[in-house]
């Protein structure tokens, strides 16, 4: 559109400064007839596209302007929330190391824990199977000094009958104890 608006300057100033006894084409000869119409058509026509076309087009180029500012701040304020989002991430992502570490050593103090006790109970029963071992033992040693007891008051009820039974001298005495000892199981 400026083109032609800017061909139709060209042309009325080509007209306007040619002199009229040239011979020229029609198109180029001077009159002054058609430069006074062609110049209040050319401000008509300035007017007409100023009224019309000029503020639709300031429009939408400060709209274009507009929209793109606009873009750019809106870009600008996700660029910022970008950034926030990956530092919260980040927080997000040290917190959650900072809590796995902790169940980790959480874990190992209760894995530790749970050792010595299942160590301090094992060696409980131990001592208490000893313990028990032992009182058995001596429960077994008392009851075969009980029997050892009862057989050495067997014997020695019975040499004690075998001597009264016989009157014997002192010589025969010894000779029965020795027996008597020799019979005794040496367990």
């Amino acid at each position: 559109m400026f083109y032609y608006l800017h061909l139709l300057y060209n042309y009325s100033l080509i007209l306007l400064f040619s002199e009229p006894g040239d011979e020229k084409p029609m198109l180029l000869s001077v009159n002054p007839g058609l430069i006074i119409w062609q110049i209040i058509i050319f401000i008509l026509l300035f007017f007409i596209l100023r009224k019309i076309a000029w503020k639709p087009l300031l429009t939408s180029l400060h709209s274009r302007e507009q929209l793109i500012v606009d873009t750019i701040e809106q870009a600008e304020t996700l660029k910022k929330d970008a950034e926030g989002l990956i530092e919260e991430n980040k927080k997000n992502l040290a917190e959650a190391q900072a809590h796995s570490m902790k169940i980790i050593n959480d874990a190992k103090e209760m894995a530790n824990k749970m050792r010595d006790e299942i160590l301090q109970k094992s060696q409980e029963e131990s001592r208490k199977m000893l313990d028990q071992a032992k009182a058995e033992i001596t429960q077994e040693k008392e009851s075969a000094m009980a029997d050892l007891r009862h057989e050495v008051s067997d014997l020695a009820i019975k040499a004690a009958e075998k001597i009264m039974n016989e009157n014997l001298d002192e010589a025969k005495q010894k000779k029965i104890v020795n027996d008597f000892i020799s019979q005794i199981p040496s367990n």
